[in-house]
């Protein structure tokens, strides 16, 4: 009898599969607006940015003039000491966040609500931004191009950040040791490496051994325990297209191509 395969270990949730989130700062959204910021703008100072291990972008702690505490993702070319504004009335400046009905079109933004009041959504990653390209006058709704090149219809009542997620070409820059990558991973708890199941002795993988010896497919009835593969697979490789002959006048294709 051999051992169990990963994806039966990590159903049990041991501590090698759980994310730390005792060591995460915890969820970054927008706060419910206040009256000030529903019919005017507030003003903030960002005092401090804080490297959380659960996310690659900065959180940015800002200090409102009412006393109150607020995090929002960090922006790009935006420093310690530096006001921004939130609210419908705030300028449109970098930092700044204001419902998508005051921006004007053409602005980068990110950290974007799908819904009013949801906190924030879309355009959240390293050096992720969205454009605002048009206000319809008849509906209402602001259209916006995602980083995928999609436009999307919101509300005019979602919130944005105007700008650029900070830390963007993150991933421009090469870990160049396996070391590196390992402590990485290990931020944020992910299961690393992951060897390859034909890599295994034959005792830890179906796949294991010396060589597959066997189809790589398996019916979507297999029990758990070899239920590796490809499953339920219609067909496997790289997809080749059929040659159509062309055949003028009668008789099967066959005799007429020979």
């Amino acid at each position: 009898m051999g051992k169990p395969l990963r994806q039966q270990i990590r159903g049990k949730g041991t501590p090698a599969y759980r994310a730390p989130s005792h060591r995460f700062f915890g969820d970054i959204n927008y706060e419910p607006p206040s009256k000030e910021e529903r019919e005017g703008a507030i003003r903030g100072q960002v005092v401090e940015f804080i490297d959380d291990p659960a996310r690659s972008v900065l959180i940015a702690k800002i200090l409102l003039e009412d006393g109150r505490t607020v995090y929002n993702l960090a922006v790009e070319c935006i420093g310690i000491g530096d006001f921004i504004w939130i609210g419908r009335d705030s300028p449109p400046k970098v930092g700044c966040i204001m419902p998508l009905k005051t921006i004007p079109d053409g602005l980068p933004i990110y950290n974007i609500e799908s819904l009013p009041g949801d906190g924030g959504k879309t355009a959240r990653t390293t050096g992720a931004c969205a454009y605002v390209v048009a206000h319809d006058e008849e509906t209402g709704l602001v259209k916006v191009r995602l980083p995928s090149k999609e436009v999307i219809s919101l509300s005019p009542e979602c919130r944005a950040t105007i700008g650029v997620a900070a830390g963007g070409g993150r991933t421009e820059k090469p870990f160049m040791k396996a070391g590196a990558k390992m402590l990485a991973m290990a931020a944020r708890n992910k299961y690393y490496p992951i060897v390859r199941g034909t890599a295994m002795s034959a005792y830890d993988h179906p796949h294991g051994g010396k060589s597959l010896g066997k189809p790589s497919t398996v019916s979507r009835h297999t029990p758990p325990g070899r239920k590796v593969g490809h499953v339920a697979a219609a067909s496997t490789g790289r997809k080749k297209g059929k040659a159509k002959a062309v055949v003028e006048g009668g008789g099967p294709p066959s005799k007429r191509m020979r």
